[in-house]
């Protein structure tokens, strides 16, 4: 399988779950508990990873799987940081307004380049440099609203707090996915059974939010066993299925590719997403929607291209040999 047939479907999961997500509303409120759809979708991961595994194990008695502990509590870390990062979203979302969240999220395909630089030691050519910005920067300008709106007031008028709450969660987005790629590449492991330690934390972890939602709660609404299928519906269950379908996608793209191209898939998926909304949606394209995607897939281009596309260099011509003149030795005899 293709890495790019991969990334490409990522990119249309991905940009379809927002849209499932919105779908899946009634009169603009959630019918579930909306806690219940991470926790499901990372049983669902576990459990086709599982059964893939056996089944590899059945065709293959030799499958590769590293059973020890030091190695299997290594997964674990990726479950802490996106638990950490969770809190931050939160924190960060108290002192600044959706939009500017939205827009300083877009840090993250910076600090992902930075981190997969340091910690991955994979040298970039200064192309894919200003191809990583220049992503950033048109993921930013379709985000952007006119500057005749409110909202553009309010995009620097948060408090500093907000800012570098909203830096650090892009660094720890960053680097819960370097850190996943990692994993996945320091050995030649089974990519399922690598899955099934990655979701088996995932699972454990987003269990223990809903006990704890449960306990804050003052279990008011009952145990979370109790209404985890409450309100749903076949879109809530496509919801699941979506989410799911693209932890496993990223997992494959960790593991035969790299954090680049799953920031390429995700970006273009935003900008995806905003385009199916022109049609579902009634949502209104504006002239920055447009000049980002422009600059998206110009980044696209001067990132994957091959150098020899890029730089349009001239010619060499290699200058003829000058002919060789004959020289003429007269041998002189002295009689």
């Amino acid at each position: 399988m293709q890495w790019y047939f991969v990334a490409l479907l990522l990119t249309f999961l991905t940009s379809s779950q927002g849209i499932l997500t919105t779908l899946s509303q009634s009169n603009g409120k959630y019918l579930y508990d909306y806690a219940t759809v991470p926790f499901l979708a990372e049983v669902f991961k576990l459990v086709l990873s599982s059964l893939l595994v056996w089944r590899e194990c059945q065709i293959s008695p030799s499958t590769r799987m590293t059973t020890e502990w030091k190695s299997v509590r290594l997964y674990v870390v990726p479950s802490i940081i996106y638990l950490i990062h969770n809190n931050v979203q939160f924190a960060t979302l108290t002192y600044v307004d959706t939009s500017t969240y939205q827009i300083m999220g877009n840090l993250k395909i910076v600090t992902t380049g930075i981190l997969f630089r340091l910690f991955l030691r994979r040298r970039l050519s200064n192309l894919q440099w200003m191809a990583i910005i220049l992503l950033a920067v048109g993921t930013t300008t379709s985000q952007v609203k006119g500057c005749g709106e409110a909202s553009c007031d309010s995009l620097f008028a948060a408090p500093i707090q907000g800012y570098m709450l909203g830096a650090v969660s892009a660094c720890l987005s960053a680097l819960a996915g370097v850190y996943t790629e990692f994993l996945m590449k320091k050995n030649n492991d089974s990519l399922y059974w690598q899955n099934v330690q990655l979701y088996t934390f995932g699972s454990i972890f987003n269990l223990a939010r809903l006990v704890l939602d449960d306990y804050r709660g003052g279990y008011e609404n009952g145990s979370w066993w109790q209404r985890l299928f409450n309100g749903y519906s076949i879109t809530t269950w496509m919801v699941v299925l979506n989410l799911g379908s693209t932890g496993l996608l990223v997992s494959w793209l960790m593991k035969y590719a790299d954090n680049i191209v799953k920031v390429y898939a995700t970006s273009m998926a935003m900008l995806l997403t905003m385009v199916w909304s022109v049609y579902l949606f009634s949502f209104k394209p504006t002239l920055q929607l447009f000049l980002g995607i422009i600059i998206c897939m110009m980044s696209l281009h001067m990132y994957f291209a091959p150098p020899n596309m890029l730089l349009d260099l001239p010619t060499q011509v290699r200058a003829a040999p000058e002919s060789l003149k004959e020289v003429t030795v007269e041998r002189r005899t002295d009689s």
